[in-house]
């Protein structure tokens, strides 16, 4: 079951970009939880239980923040997303996928609400459009390969 960003939240960025690899290819890296942290410079600390479905749980790092983050949706080649965790925040993270020509387009969002999302919403909302940025460009080399 897909969960919608927050579209009323304080932080919220989307972003889209073309990746030169079939979805498949795209889906494969995206969904390897446990391998983020080799392409992905910003993420460390990665745990996850079970299997990929929704409701699945897993544990990470990024940017010095852990986040506790439970899986909603798992559509092959389709669909990714989860909602995630930490002191006073609550974050929703989509991605989509959509066969373009000989790749992928990859769309992402995200909302975050909660306490410091109102404090430091102007931040946050910076932060997060740098880091989305940033995660499409790794994911993009790394696909690329």
């Amino acid at each position: 079951m897909k969960i919608q960003i927050n579209n009323a939240a304080p932080v919220q960025c989307t972003k889209k970009i073309f990746i030169a690899a079939q979805p498949e290819i795209v889906w494969n890296i995206l969904t390897d939880i446990h391998n983020w942290s080799k392409w992905q410079t910003d993420i460390s600390n990665v745990s996850i239980e079970n299997s990929m479905a929704p409701g699945t749980n897993f544990k990470w790092k990024t940017g010095g923040a852990k986040i506790n983050s439970t899986l909603h949706t798992v559509l092959p080649y389709k669909a990714f997303g989860w909602t995630g965790k930490t002191i006073g925040l609550l974050a929703i993270h989509n991605w989509k996928l959509e066969q373009d020509n000989d790749g992928t387009l990859l769309s992402v969002e995200e909302s975050m609400q909660g306490l410091l999302a109102i404090v430091f919403k102007k931040s946050f909302n910076s932060n997060l459009e740098k880091g989305m940025l940033h995660w499409l460009g790794l994911l993009k080399k790394e696909c690329e390969k």
